[in-house]
């Protein structure tokens, strides 16, 4: 069974970290780690209505259904099994990752367990996809982006594609989500794929 961890921090957008989880959880051979940041919570409530308890959370509040596949982690437990770099898995992705955590995962800072478990990919040189959410970007933003990028982290912007000719939003977040999931090898058949 393939291992993934999967990060939700406090971008707008966690729509695509719902949406990822949803299609994660249909496929059998996937166990995925799930940890979500304070904001990344205030965000979905925000933005979504989708009220979280990180202290005694259940996935159907945010997906509509549970999965014994979807291990949760708090983000402070830095005990957890993602805090290590012997726990193996096939990497994490951040979605959507703001800018604060790509700022703390450029400088290597481990101030929650989302930030740990990506300095553990980065160390282990596991697969680690960034999805920041966040127009216009600052000077700031595109030297920590590329700092990451430049010792292969993969830095995967939400920004969906018009050429298989989305309908509504959950084409455009299928996009997104496929990308994602493509730089795992994941197959999930969502879009039309260009001149298939």
């Amino acid at each position: 069974m393939k291992r993934l961890i999967v990060g939700i921090t406090g971008a707008s957008a966690g729509v695509y970290g719902i949406r990822l989880l949803e299609v994660l959880t249909e496929h059998e051979d996937i166990e995925v780690h799930l940890t979500i940041s304070a904001s990344g919570a205030r965000a979905l409530s925000e933005e979504l209505q989708i009220e979280i308890d990180l202290n005694n959370f259940e996935l159907a509040s945010l997906i509509g259904v549970s999965s014994p596949r979807v291990i949760y982690h708090h983000e402070s437990d830095i005990a957890a099994p993602i805090a290590s770099g012997s726990f193996r898995t096939e990497g994490m992705i951040v979605v959507p990752c703001s800018m604060g955590s790509v700022a703390s995962i450029a400088a290597g800072m481990s101030r929650n367990l989302i930030q740990r478990a990506a300095d553990v990919c980065i160390k282990e040189k596991r697969k680690l996809v960034l999805v920041p959410r966040e127009t216009p970007l600052s000077p700031i933003h595109l030297e920590n982006m590329l700092k990451l990028s430049q010792i292969g982290v993969c830095v995967l912007p939400a920004m969906p594609g018009f050429y298989h000719f989305p309908k509504n939003v959950d084409d455009l977040l299928n996009f997104v989500v496929t990308k994602i999931l493509d730089q795992f090898g994941i197959d999930t058949k969502l879009i039309q794929r260009w001149k298939e």
